[in-house]
């Protein structure tokens, strides 16, 4: 069981509400875990971030120190000193308004919300759009994808899907080197813009959801040990080294952090859900897992709210949306990446690590758009062993699907998007069978019009931190063959940020405006159209079509559309009887050349990478 303390912040059993806030008179209270410490003490800081009057805490139960100032409130900064060192950040700080090495803020969650009556958005309609809010405008703040949010309403658009904000070292970051949880980016507009950009959304109908990073800190900033060695384990490790802690001596207040930060999340800033990232990486042996009540305290934290927790996860692992009463993890939803690697392998050709688990034939493609994932048990040969469980029962708007996001364009040496790897015609194709498909389809960013822009991967850490990362980014990608001879980019360079943020002009540009048109289109369909709003085990199906191509046929309310998808070469095929074209990739409007339709007498033609949708008669 856990109340909510005045902090703001879950009160778990045995734990009490850490951080700082303010308590009626005004008065601000502040409490810090900090086992095996002798004396802690509060360091007021001016505005210009200089040190003041120091507040001596006192030894609570649990390890804890608490303090109290009288007749101040919000706007309070401090950091904290721990026997005698320091002072440090607090690691609960709810805002950094000067980076995560400044002092800290008191914060009061009064905003003047307008979404009283937002309900959410039922998970069958989620169509995600993923952000980093750093480089999707020139400002790169909250307030300034405000005014894109109707576009993205108009485009079919259903939620918006934030890289993490929780805030970093450094001016420019992806966001997976975070140090404060509690406190939004201070660079991004801080806690006042997100809170305004999340009501802005409700406004058009739009859900937030936000990928928060519970497997790891950052190193830069990262003040947990300075107060207890107990927020990580050496008994378990991952690819950032020595795990969080949520299984061993100390882990009730660690699990008590991450738990009052998904409320939080919830409850203060109105967001309609979270993205957990490298969810395989969140460690835990104890019962429940953490991923349990992660998607417990989250439900909790809005009653009569949808909220959706989705997982990144490798493993293809049905537990994770399975409820806990069958023995689950009772998530939303996972990332299914099998779809995009199939894709990725068919039509750009891609073949080295992981993709080389994948043939990309028409055969394996359609396997996986019935199951919802390819691996289900079979050995991958990249890793040596099996890999998946059955996806068999599970609802096909649990599995997120996508051709590009953050990760499959960013972690690419060259950050390159999928347009640059593949023809424009085999891009649309591509788009054409992940918004027809059944399942959450993913759009990353700029997609909706086949951005040029890369996204690099970038980073802003101090001169030793950053030498580091520099020389690790090029090491890593030195035994790729498609990199030989070409220079990876400085993730320290300021112009590796600046080349990555979107240009929103491109979108109008004849290259990219058919695009554009054929998402809004495909888009539109799956919202209205009832043989794609039909989204249930048993409503579709797909098959191959010969060596080079597929069938996807989606059925509801008596009605069926079939997708046929050519990988390449030359289609010739007949639909059933009485088929008639819906719409073709190919047309002219969408980009194409294609000005007749594909399908003429009973017969369809596609040449080369193309997709045309087709009504039955029956």
């Amino acid at each position: 069981m856990s109340t909510v303390g005045e902090a703001g912040v879950a009160r778990e059993e045995q734990v009490p509400a850490l951080g700082a806030w303010v308590e009626a008179g005004p008065r601000v209270r502040w409490r810090v875990w900090a086992p095996g410490h002798q004396r802690v003490e509060v360091v007021l800081h001016d505005a210009e971030g200089a040190p003041g009057q120091v507040l001596a805490m006192t030894p609570e139960p649990g390890g804890c120190f608490g303090a109290v100032l009288e007749g101040r409130g919000a706007g309070v900064r401090y950091k904290l000193r721990v026997d005698g060192e320091g002072p440090f950040p607090d690691p609960w700080s709810r805002s950094q308004p000067q980076g995560v090495h400044g002092p800290s803020q008191v914060v009061v969650a009064d905003f003047p919300w307008t979404d009283a009556a937002w309900k959410g958005v039922r998970p069958e309609s989620l169509v995600l759009y993923e952000v980093h809010v750093g480089t999707a405008t020139p400002e790169g703040t909250f307030e300034a994808l405000i005014p894109r949010l109707d576009d993205l309403k108009a485009l079919g658009i259903t939620a918006l899907e934030l890289l993490p904000v929780a805030s970093f070292p450094g001016a420019r970051n992806w966001g997976y080197d975070g140090v404060d949880l509690f406190a939004p980016a201070q660079g991004y507009g801080g806690p006042e813009g997100l809170r305004r950009l999340v009501d802005a959304a409700h406004a058009r109908g739009l859900a937030v959801l936000m990928d928060a990073v519970y497997n790891h800190f950052g190193p830069d900033g990262n003040y947990l040990r300075v107060y207890s060695p107990h927020y990580f384990t050496g008994r378990h490790h991952t690819p950032w080294g020595d795990a969080v802690n949520y299984d061993g001596e100390g882990s009730r207040v660690v699990r008590a952090m991450v738990l009052a930060n998904v409320e939080m999340w919830i409850r203060d800033y109105h967001l309609d859900g979270l993205r957990l990232d490298a969810a395989h990486a969140i460690l835990d042996e104890g019962r429940p897992h953490l991923l349990t009540e992660i998607a417990e305290r989250a439900r909790a934290s809005a009653p009569g709210r949808q909220v959706h927790v989705i997982a990144e996860d490798e493993r293809n692992e049905r537990r994770l949306v399975l409820p806990r009463t069958r023995g689950g993890h009772g998530l939303d939803g996972v990332w299914a990446d099998d779809f995009h690697h199939q894709l990725r392998r068919a039509f750009a050709g891609d073949s080295e690590g992981y993709y080389q688990d994948y043939t990309g034939s028409a055969e394996d493609l359609a396997r996986t758009l019935v199951q919802g994932w390819f691996y289900e048990g079979q050995t991958s040969p990249n890793r040596g062993h099996a890999r998946g469980t059955s996806a068999e029962g599970l609802e096909p708007w649990r599995f997120v699907f996508c051709i590009q996001n953050h990760d499959q364009v960013g972690n690419r040496a060259l950050g390159e998007r999928l347009g640059h790897d593949v023809s424009p015609a085999a891009f649309r194709a591509m788009s054409a069978l992940l918004l027809l498909s059944p399942y959450t389809p993913l759009l990353f960013m700029g997609q909706e019009w086949n951005a040029s822009t890369p996204f690099l991967y970038f980073t802003d850490h101090h001169a030793e931190l950053g030498r580091l990362v520099t020389e690790g980014r090029r090491r890593e990608f030195a035994s790729f063959s498609r990199f030989a001879g070409e220079a990876v980019p400085d993730p320290q360079a300021p112009d590796t940020f600046t080349r990555s943020r979107l240009d929103w002009s491109e979108a109008t540009r004849p290259a990219h405006a058919g695009v554009r048109a054929l998402y809004r289109e495909l888009l539109r369909l799956r919202a209205h159209d009832p043989a794609l709003r039909e989204a249930r085990r048993g409503s579709y199906d797909a098959w191959a079509q010969g060596q080079d191509a597929l069938v996807l046929e989606r059925r509801g309310d008596g009605r069926v559309l079939q997708l046929w998808l050519n990988l390449q070469g030359a289609l010739e095929a007949r639909p059933p009887p009485g088929a008639e074209p819906v719409l073709w990739t190919e047309a002219p409007r969408f980009g194409g050349a294609l000005e007749a339709p594909p399908l003429q007498q009973g017969v369809l033609r596609l040449e080369g990478p193309a997709a045309a949708l087709v009504r039955l008669s029956r």
